[in-house]
Parts: C-alpha cells; structure tokens; sequence
C-alpha cells in the first residue's frame, strides 16, 4: 500500500523480542528518548506511512527475515522496510564512513579526521538503497522524511527517482562552518543532495546558518528571507549564540525553507518517573548514603566529543584548590561506549579509567572515594533517581548538537532544586541562559563553575531551576514535532501548529 508520509531513519520503529521458541514479536522502544515515539506520531494523520530502517543480516541477498512488515498500532498503520545491511557493510558505511570522517568534522574535531580507509562507494551504495526503498513505498506527492548524517545522500537520491515528491531532512548533531565542513572531500555532493530537499531542519539557528554558508562556499546559493532569532533561543553567554537566522535559500530555480526546532525529552513521561514511589525511595537511598556529602553527576557516552577527560581534570583541581572538599563531595561519573569495537572510543575510555584511579588514589580514603566510574548504562528509572539526588549535573561537552541529559535533569526536578553546569558549546545552552554557563577549554571557567555550584545559595538554586524548568517545557519534545510539522505542512492528531521557534 502506498504511503503518503515515509520517515527514513536508521533505527527501527520498536525493539524485537525472540522468546525461548524463537518467536519474535514487536515491543515499543524501552528507551525513554522519545525522538522515535514522536516521529511515529505522524503516521495518525495519514492513511499510511512507512518507515525505512537498516537490518543486520549475514547475506544481504538472502537476509533470511521479511524485508517490509505491516504494523497496525496505537500510532496509526505504517509498515516498516527493513534493509538487510551486512556486518562489512555497517562497519565502512557507519564506524568509519559516518563515525571516523564524519562525526569528527561535524563536532569540528579536524585533528581527528581521517577519510583513507572511507569506502565512499559503499556509502553511496547504502544511501541509494534507503532511497530506493523509500521511493518504492512513496505514493505521489508524498512526504519523505529523512534523519541524519548517515543519510546525506539520500535526498539527492530520491529526486532523480522521483522529483513529485517532498523531502525533507533533519540534523540532530551540529553543523560546523565551512572552514571545517569544507575538509570533506565529498562536500559538494552532499551539500546538493541536501539542497534537493524541500526542508532542511537543525536544533538551532547557529548549525542553520552554518550550513548555509558551507553551501554558499560552494555553489551559486542564495538567501531569499532572514529572520530574528527570538529571545527564547538568543542566550549572549554562549559561544552559539546567533541574532538572525537565513530561513529560505534558492538554488537552480528551487526553493530550500531552512527551519531550526530545538528537540527536547517528553517532560511528562520524566516528571511522572521522578514522583513514581519506586523513585522517590530510591532517591532517599541515594541521600542516605552520600550522608552529609554533596553529590556531583555527569552522564554521558565515552566520546571525546564529550568531554569527559577535561572534567575530571577540573574535579582534581577542585580538590587540590579546596582541600575542606575532600570527603565532602562525590563524583558519579558516568560515561557508556556507545562503540565498542572503535579504537578511538577504547582509547578514551582507558584514558578515563585512568584518570579516575588517579585522583581516587591521590585523595581516597577508606570511607570515602572521589569518584565512582560507571562504564555501563543505566537503567532509565535508576538514573532518574540519581539526577533527583544530585546537588549539580556537570554536563561539559567540548561539541554537543542539543544534549538531552541536561534536559532529562530538569525535568526531574519536580522538586524545584538543583544546580545544573552546562558547557556553552552544547546546543542546548542558548535555551538554557539560567545554568551556570561554563566554557570546557578553559581551566579557570570551568574550575569556577563547578565551585560556584556547589556553593550557591538555595533560593539562587531555585530560581535558575524555575527558568530551566520553563524553558524545558517550552521547547519538550512535543513542541519540536509541532514545530517541524508546521514546517512540512502536516498536522499530527491533537497537534495546533505553531510557528518554527526560531522565530518564536
């Protein structure tokens, strides 16, 4: 059955479950990143849509499972296409196409870029294949909607095989300005594959007006409308703070709307985690044991984008500088391989290890260890409680597209407390005005943040968590779904419209 929505994304809509007689059934996504719940949501205001997911399998040719399911499900009928993906092929098109080329450039990490083992045909290979199959479950003048950076070649793709349709893409990491993105051999190709769409969506105004240049660099592009960025998204302590933003740009006779909408978490599912009895027990536990000691928290994925060496040098500053701190105060630092099998992230996270021993070997005691290492994840409610119980989130990327664990933090604190320390080149920082603003390459901004943050006075604490509280809500993950589906011309089911925020 034809589709009048298509959503292009590598990940599938749901988790598949095999019991112990190797039946598999499909379960809604555990994860409480609700990017996937939401994207879902569209397909209540069409008759059919379809998803376009990659799947391992051992031969591409003969996968061995069904390549298209139907789901017929609390969020409408759409069915899933899912592509069978080789281990070869996952490894070149997404750990060293995407993650060794790609994902330094766009956190602007020139140094650890390395394009030579890049199999550039595999990757165009997989982008057509989406294409294809999106293209296949498209009825006419459909909407095509792709996600992300490992797709950036998709919507060239689909207007060659079909030009009625409308495409649109979004980034959900940063976009670097063209002295950086230009360092990429295959810049010109996927910048027009990206200016055959009809959207090009990013979290803020910054990362829009980048791409914008980047394409302007390298082709006849030009601006056709700008805008004034509005004051919810305009933060002056932050190094991604802009005051315009182009919203429309044209190219061989088209027209490209550039739309910038913030993602955020689903504040009611967290709010309604965070007063659970279950959480509130487990946060008194946690209180308990940390006894009169304050409690730092810092979540995130075993990256060097995040930062995570850079933190616990300051943490052992902070110890040396305040020798009452020892005893005083704990480090949960939390940092996951998201990639295991990369040599990069292996490098890290021994580094990490090893930073942490260190300062737990120069200022442990018997009773009391600086810091607790977690190198695996966390179930979702468990974290909850631990951002409850935390005195001040440290989250201090080096580059960060949004950070949704600065907004999951907030959102927990249904208690109205809590000091969050946000690095200013995270994308979520230009929402987020009332944290303690801190700059991860400096010693003595970040040395001073955290200090200021576990010495700030309660009612200082209460008013910076009012206007983050505000602020998350505004712009939950809810809103972004509203936002980009204004842009596209869609309604979803309860869904009023509303203005991009950009120019809210």
């Amino acid at each position: 059955m034809a589709s009048d929505l298509v959503i292009v994304y590598h990940r599938q809509p749901y988790e598949e479950v095999e019991d112990k007689d190797g039946k598999v059934t499909f379960q809604e996504n555990k994860s409480p990143n609700g990017i996937v719940p939401t994207l879902k949501s569209f397909f209540g205001a069409v008759d059919h849509g379809a998803w376009i997911a990659w799947k391992l399998a051992e031969d591409s040719a003969n996968p061995g499972f069904e390549q298209v399911v139907e789901i017929d499900d609390a969020y409408g009928k759409y069915s899933v296409s899912r592509l069978p993906l080789t281990r070869e092929q996952v490894s070149e098109f997404y750990h060293i196409t995407s993650k060794s080329a790609f994902w330094p450039i766009l956190h602007s990490f020139k140094e650890r870029y390395d394009y030579d083992p890049v199999n550039w045909p595999n990757f165009r290979e997989v982008n057509w294949r989406f294409a294809e199959a999106a293209a296949a479950e498209a009825s006419d003048g459909a909407l095509v909607w792709v996600h992300d950076y490992n797709l950036w070649l998709v919507p060239g793709y689909l207007r060659q095989m079909r030009p009625d349709l409308r495409i649109a893409f979004f980034h959900h990491t940063p976009f670097p300005s063209a002295d950086v993105f230009n360092v990429l051999p295959w810049r010109r190709e996927i910048v027009e594959s990206l200016l055959a769409c009809d959207v090009v969506g990013f979290h803020i105004p910054r990362y829009a007006t980048n791409f914008v240049s980047v394409a302007r660099s390298l082709l006849d592009v030009t601006v056709e409308d700008r805008e004034t960025v509005g004051e919810n998204l305009t933060f002056e302590g932050t190094a991604l703070n802009e005051r315009t933003v182009p919203t429309r740009v044209s190219y061989k006779g088209r027209e490209v709307e550039i739309s910038v909408a913030p993602v955020g978490v689903d504040v009611p599912f967290v709010e309604k985690n965070a007063d659970s009895p279950e959480t509130t027990e487990r946060t008194a536990q946690i209180r308990e044991e940390m006894g009169a000691a304050k409690l730092i928290l810092s979540v995130g994925r075993t990256d060097y984008t995040k930062g995570g060496l850079e933190q616990l040098a300051s943490f052992e500053r902070l110890l040396e500088k305040h020798p009452e701190l020892v005893g005083k105060v704990r480090l949960m630092h939390v940092s996951v391989a998201a990639n295991r099998n990369m040599t990069a992230y292996e490098e890290i996270q021994s580094d990490i290890e090893q930073a942490a021993g260190r300062i737990n070997g120069r200022f442990g005691r018997l009773d009391w260890q600086p810091i607790a290492l977690i190198s695996r994840a966390i179930p979702f409610s468990e974290l909850i409680a631990y951002y409850r119980a935390a005195d001040v989130a440290w989250i201090t990327p080096l580059a960060d597209g949004m950070n949704l664990v600065a907004k999951e933090f907030i959102a927990s604190r249904t208690d109205g407390d809590g000091v969050l320390v946000l690095s200013e080149f995270a994308g979520a920082a230009v929402e987020l005005g009332s944290a303690v603003i801190t700059n991860p390459f400096s010693h003595r901004s970040m040395d001073s943040a955290i200090f200021t943050a576990l010495d700030m006075p309660e009612d200082e604490r209460r008013a910076r968590m009012a206007d983050l509280r505000r602020a998350v809500s505004r712009y939950d993950v809810r809103a972004w779904g509203r936002a980009i589906g204004a842009d596209l011309g869609m309604q979803k089911k309860g869904n009023d419209g509303g203005n991009t925020p950009a120019a809210a």
